[in-house]
C-alpha cells in the first residue's frame, strides 16, 4: 500500500509540475530601449492598415502565451470594424485614440481616449478606431495567438 501511495503522490506532483505555467522573463524597458527595438508594419494582432508600425515588447502575438505590442498609428487613420480571438487590454500612451465598439466604424460612436486612458477589446467583440490630426501610440496586451478578422472582408487592407 505504501508503494502505491508513493507512486500516486509522485504522479500527482509530476502532473502539477507539468501543468505549472512557465515563468515569464523579467523585462524592464526605458522609452529609449523601446525606441531601439525592431519595428515592423502592422503585424499579427493589428489591423494591417498601411502606415501602422508595431513593436513587440513581450512574447509573440502569433503564438500561444502572453504578449504586449506597441502600436504606432499615423494621423488621419481609420481602422474598420474587426475582431480578435483573444481578450486584450490596452493603454493609450500618446496622442488621442478615438475608439468605439460596434460592427461599423462610426466616428460619432467613438470615445476620445487621451494618454493614460485604458480600454479593453473583448474576444470576438467588434470594435474600430480612428486617429485625427495627430498620431497615437497604444500598448496592447493579450494572450495569443491573436488574429484580426474584419466584420466586412472588403474592408480588410491586407487583401
Amino acid at each position: 500500500m505504501r508503494v502505491i501511495s508513493v507512486a500516486f503522490v509522485a504522479a500527482l506532483v509530476g502532473g502539477v509540475a507539468i501543468a505549472a505555467p512557465a515563468v515569464s522573463p523579467q523585462i524592464r524597458l526605458t522609452p529609449e530601449e523601446i525606441a531601439s527595438k525592431p519595428v515592423e508594419g502592422a503585424g499579427t494582432g493589428t489591423s494591417g492598415v498601411t502606415g501602422i508600425q508595431t513593436t513587440t515588447l513581450q512574447g509573440d502575438p502569433s503564438k500561444a502565451g502572453i504578449y504586449t505590442i506597441r502600436v504606432s498609428i499615423p494621423p488621419n487613420t481609420t481602422i474598420a470594424a474587426h475582431t480578435h480571438r483573444d481578450n486584450r487590454a490596452a493603454v493609450v500612451v500618446s496622442g488621442t485614440w478615438y475608439f468605439g465598439y460596434g460592427r461599423v466604424a462610426n466616428a460619432g460612436a467613438t470615445k476620445p481616449l487621451k494618454p493614460g486612458s485604458f480600454y479593453t477589446e473583448p474576444a470576438d467583440m467588434a470594435h474600430f478606431a480612428i486617429t485625427k490630426g495627430e498620431p497615437a501610440v497604444v500598448y496592447i496586451t493579450g494572450f495569443g495567438p491573436s488574429d484580426t478578422i474584419y466584420v466586412n472582408a472588403a474592408n480588410d487592407p491586407r487583401h
